[in-house]
């Protein structure tokens, strides 16, 4: 009965990879057409590290799911079970929690995305991944619990490590998610995810997923295309956050202008042009340079008259 299905379930689950866009600068759900242009599975909607209102990642996730994208939503660490309820009723269908160090973290934040007996949170008829359909309550509660209210834990804290198997095996979590940045930092290597320690950090967590069945996610890492196939490969990677919208932006407007830069030979007041030539000036004998219209230096050139 859902409208759209549960690429964590269909796909990941079957061993292929989901590619997921995170979204937190744009707010327009336009930008949901980009992304499947692109060939992401997901779009992973991110409320910790923006100012997205509960509005705005509604009208995301629900244009993510009539694109075909499994819309996720990170929510804000310790946000509580009120805010958990309106992102998993506005469209998400999956919940990812921050910072997950103990079982008891996990276990909690099961009971907040999930219906009784799973779970305890309040049940509403029309929910918007069957399309605001009415259903009967034990139908309507057995297809959300199933289908749309994946539960994601972010493993970003070194003493989350000696716990990741006993977090794997809570009944109803369905993916351990590495933040890269946050874990490595946490270790006191910030962004160094080439050293051991790391690296069996990453171990331990994809061995743990798999003696569970959960999913095994990599975030915070968007370059490292090495690492990645690491990842991927080797560990077993099913969700990888592929890049950020305000890093795509930031990437793109710098290429641009570097792009343009290079063919600049307009004359700037120091004499010179942008890319070193002065294509339409001409050298002076007081060593600055002219762009033929009398400006030198950035000054008015005077010819004196003989």
């Amino acid at each position: 009965m859902l409208l759209r299905e549960n690429v964590l379930y269909t796909k990941a689950r079957a061993g292929q990879l989901c590619k997921a866009l995170v979204i937190r600068l744009v707010t327009n759900p336009l930008v949901v057409h980009l992304a499947k242009n692109a060939g992401f599975d997901v779009l992973w909607v991110e409320m910790e590290h923006s100012t997205f209102s509960i509005t705005e990642a509604s009208q995301l996730a629900s244009a993510g799911t009539l694109a075909g994208l499994t819309p996720i939503v990170r929510v804000p660490y310790e946000c509580g079970m009120g805010y958990v309820q309106q992102v998993l009723d506005s469209g998400a269908m999956a919940v990812v929690f921050p910072h997950i160090v103990t079982v008891e973290d996990a276990k909690r934040s099961v009971k907040m995305c999930k219906f009784p007996p799973l779970g305890k949170r309040s049940l509403w008829l029309q929910q918007a991944a069957v399309g605001l359909k009415t259903l009967p309550m034990q139908k309507m509660a057995e297809e959300i619990n199933a289908q749309a209210s994946a539960v994601g834990m972010m493993i970003e804290a070194a003493d989350s490590i000696p716990n990741v198997d006993a977090i794997a095996a809570v009944d109803g979590v369905d993916m351990l998610i590495v933040g890269c940045i946050d874990l490595s930092t946490d270790m006191g290597i910030p962004g160094r995810v080439d050293v051991p320690e790391f690296r069996a950090a990453l171990e331990a967590v994809s061995a743990a997923c798999k003696r569970h069945n959960k999913i095994f996610g990599l975030a915070g890492n968007y370059n490292d295309l090495k690492f990645q196939d690491w990842a991927i490969n080797t560990l077993g990677a099913r969700l990888v956050l592929c890049h950020v919208d305000s890093n795509l932006i930031s990437i793109g407007a710098i290429e641009c202008v570097k792009r343009i830069s290079s063919i600049d030979g307009t004359v700037r007041p120091n004499g010179t042009s942008s890319n070193g030539t002065v294509p339409n000036g001409k050298a002076l004998s007081s060593g600055a340079v002219s762009d033929g219209n009398g400006v030198q230096n950035g000054h008015i050139e005077v010819k004196e008259e003989k």
